[in-house]
C-alpha cells in the first residue's frame, strides 16, 4: 500500500470505450490492486470518447493520424478529470503534451500480427486477386510489397466489427494484433500468427502505456510498482526510431526491438505506401543505447530512401 495514495477518492483511470481498451484499463487496475493491496473500489474506470472513435467512415490518414485516439483523454488528464490514462502504445504520438509523462509500461504481450480469415489459413493461401481488409497503412504496404496482386479495402472498427465485415463478404481476410486478441481471450480467431521475420509489426505493438501528470508524485509512486523495465527498454528504442522518421498513421513504418542476453536488437522498415519498395535495417547494441540505436537506424533508412520516399512520390 502506497502511503502517499489518498483513498478518500477513487483513482480515476481514463480509457477509450472499446472492448480492448477496457480490457487494458482493467489489466492496469488489476496490476495496481495486486501491487498495493487495494480493493477494486479504490479505482474508477472513466470512458472517454475520442475523435478516432467518432469518425469511422474515413481513413485515419484523412482526419489526423495518431492523436485522434489520445487527444481527448490527455485533455481530461491535464484538466484533472482523470488521474491516469491507459493507452495502446502503438497509437501514441512520439511527443507528449507539456505536463504529461508516459513512463510506465506494462509487460509486453505477443508482438505479432494475426492473420484472420474465415476461409484461408495464411497470406500464402490467399488466391490471386483476393480482397483483404485493413486500415493500417503499414500492413497494407507490407502486404502489397509481398503480394501486389491482392486487392486492399479500408477496414475500420473494433474486432467484432471487422469479423462481421468478413462474414458479410466485404473481404476474405484481415489482420489484427495478436496482443489485442489475447487480451480479449479471442486468440482462437487468428488462423495464424505472422512471424516478425515475415511481417515486422508496428512500433510498440503489444505494449500498454500508462500516462500521468508530471507533477503527480503520489501517482508516480503507485505506477512505479507495475512498470516493466525490459518492455520500457524495447519501446524506448522503437519510439526513438519512429520519432526520427516523424512517424504517423500516414506513414508505413515497422519496428521491433528485442532483448537477447545483455544485447538489444532493433529492426526497422519503411515502405512506400503502395508497397512498391521496402527498405529495412538492423542495429545491435547495449540495453542503454536503445534510443541512440533507434535514431541511427532511422538516419540510415532515410539516407537509403532519399527525399519524398515516405510520401510515396
Amino acid at each position: 500500500m502506497s502511503s502517499s495514495f489518498d483513498q478518500t477518492a477513487p483513482l480515476r483511470i481514463g480509457t477509450r470505450g472499446s472492448p480492448l481498451a477496457l480490457a487494458q484499463a482493467h489489466e492496469t487496475r488489476d496490476r495496481l490492486m495486486a501491487a498495493h493491496g487495494l480493493p477494486a473500489a479504490a479505482f474508477e474506470i472513466v470512458v472517454i470518447k475520442t475523435s478516432g472513435d467518432r469518425i469511422l467512415d474515413r481513413p485515419l490518414k484523412e482526419v489526423g493520424g495518431k492523436g485522434l485516439f489520445t487527444r481527448e483523454i490527455e485533455e481530461a488528464l491535464l484538466d484533472g478529470g482523470i488521474d491516469i490514462a491507459v493507452h495502446s502504445m502503438k497509437d501514441m504520438p512520439t511527443i507528449q503534451p507539456e505536463g504529461l509523462v508516459l513512463d510506465c509500461l506494462l509487460p509486453r504481450e505477443d508482438v505479432r500480427d494475426a492473420f484472420v480469415s474465415l476461409e484461408y489459413g495464411s497470406i500464402a493461401d490467399l488466391p490471386q486477386g483476393a480482397v483483404v481488409g485493413s486500415s493500417s497503412l503499414r500492413r497494407r504496404a507490407q502486404l502489397l510489397h509481398r503480394r501486389p496482386d491482392l486487392q486492399l479495402v479500408e477496414f475500420r472498427g473494433n474486432v467484432q466489427t471487422r469479423l462481421k465485415k468478413l462474414r458479410d463478404g466485404v473481404a476474405v481476410a484481415t489482420f489484427l494484433a495478436m496482443a489485442g486478441l489475447r487480451r480479449l481471450d479471442m486468440a482462437g480467431i487468428a488462423r495464424s500468427g505472422i512471424s516478425p521475420d515475415e511481417m515486422l509489426p508496428a512500433v510498440a505493438q503489444g505494449a500498454i502505456g500508462v500516462e500521468r501528470r508530471a507533477d503527480d508524485d503520489a501517482v508516480a509512486g503507485l505506477l512505479a510498482a507495475i512498470g516493466d523495465g525490459p518492455t520500457a527498454l524495447r519501446i524506448e528504442a522503437e519510439r526513438a526510431f519512429l520519432a526520427r522518421l516523424d512517424g504517423s498513421c500516414q506513414t508505413p513504418i515497422a519496428g521491433l526491438a528485442e532483448l537477447a542476453g545483455d544485447r538489444l536488437i532493433l529492426r526497422g522498415e519503411i515502405l512506400r505506401p503502395d508497397g512498391s519498395q521496402a527498405i529495412s535495417g538492423r542495429r545491435e547494441g547495449a540495453f542503454g543505447d536503445g534510443p541512440a540505436m533507434g535514431r541511427d537506424l532511422a538516419e540510415e533508412l532515410l539516407a537509403k530512401a532519399g527525399p519524398g520516399f515516405l510520401a510515396g512520390h
